[in-house]
């Protein structure tokens, strides 16, 4: 049996296929580091987090951050549309004149046919869900909320720094204007069992994101959970462990939800455990080889 919203044997619904029949040709995501901050950096930051996301990106204006993206992917792709991904911190985080500025730089860009933001859900006031309104109505406008749990007591032992219910709050307020939502949860975070995994995958699921984002918890260098790791505080996830439990999340989510990663990326030279996600292309082909041995597909057990 082949997926519906697959052309390349996936059994889950891919961002590859989302964009291809969107616009026509594959399309790539380029990562720019915009020079915004966090407003949890105060407070210590998230203790998986190291420099904001931003390992990936490199300096310079957004157009100049635009065009290395164009050249490198041009180089082994040939030239091709993007899509500018603000990546690195909270990307709502500034005036809203700032944020107007700095989204209209990416967008008058002319290899760019959208743009992707990353941000917290405590970082959404009505000015600026007002811009992305008005931005959505324009151009291929993505917003990405960093959840990474439904737990409370998780979110607290992470320091997120808000809880579920402000989630909520921001969540709804973007899907009731008609901006394309987008959701980060990571596997593997302290305390949590693969039974509080799946809830977290369950209760998003009935929330109806256009996308998720599934990462694994990586251990970096000088970060809390560096320190919880070497304690013994906190124990990482086998390679078969994720593969079964991002497999089991995938399965709940309903088929027109756009799986948009199913594994992380962590520096080498950064990276303390696991050292097994070095490897993605494994990662990736034991979750293909999962969905096989199940005999399963993305959306077999959504429940609304």
């Amino acid at each position: 049996m082949m997926f519906e919203y697959a052309s390349d044997n996936k059994r889950y619904h891919t961002l590859n296929y989302h964009l291809k029949t969107l616009f026509s040709d594959r399309v790539f995501k380029a990562s720019i580091d915009a020079g915004f901050s966090c407003p949890n950096e105060s407070t210590g930051g998230c203790t998986y987090c190291k420099g904001g996301s931003g390992e990936f990106t490199t300096k310079g204006s957004i157009t100049e951050q635009l065009e290395r993206e164009r050249a490198r992917i041009k180089n082994k792709w040939g030239d091709k549309k993007l899509i500018a991904y603000f990546q690195a911190n909270t990307n709502t985080f500034a005036r809203v004149d700032v944020l107007r500025e700095k989204y209209f730089e990416a967008l008058n860009h002319p290899s760019v046919v959208g743009i992707s933001i990353a941000t917290r859900a405590d970082c959404l006031p009505p000015d600026v869900l007002n811009l992305l309104e008005e931005i959505s109505k324009k151009t291929y406008l993505t917003v990405e909320l960093g959840l990474q749990t439904v737990h409370d007591k998780t979110a607290e032992k992470i320091n997120r720094g808000y809880n579920f219910e402000v989630f909520e709050k921001s969540f709804y307020q973007l899907k009731n204007r008609g901006i394309r939502t987008v959701v980060h949860i990571i596997n593997g975070l302290v305390g949590e069992t693969r039974a509080d995994m799946l809830a977290t995958a369950e209760v998003l699921a009935k929330m109806e994101p256009d996308g998720v984002k599934i990462h694994l918890l990586h251990v970096l260098k000088d970060t809390v959970c560096e320190k919880e790791y070497a304690a013994g505080d906190l124990k990482t996830l086998e390679k078969d462990e994720y593969i079964d439990i991002t497999v089991e999340q995938i399965r709940r989510f309903k088929k027109e939800c756009v799986i948009e990663r199913v594994t992380g990326d962590g520096k080498r030279e950064s990276l303390v455990a696991p050292l097994w996600s070095l490897d993605k292309i494994s990662v990736l082909g034991g979750i293909d080889k999962c969905f096989a041995d199940k005999n399963a597909f993305q959306g077999d057990l959504y429940e609304n």
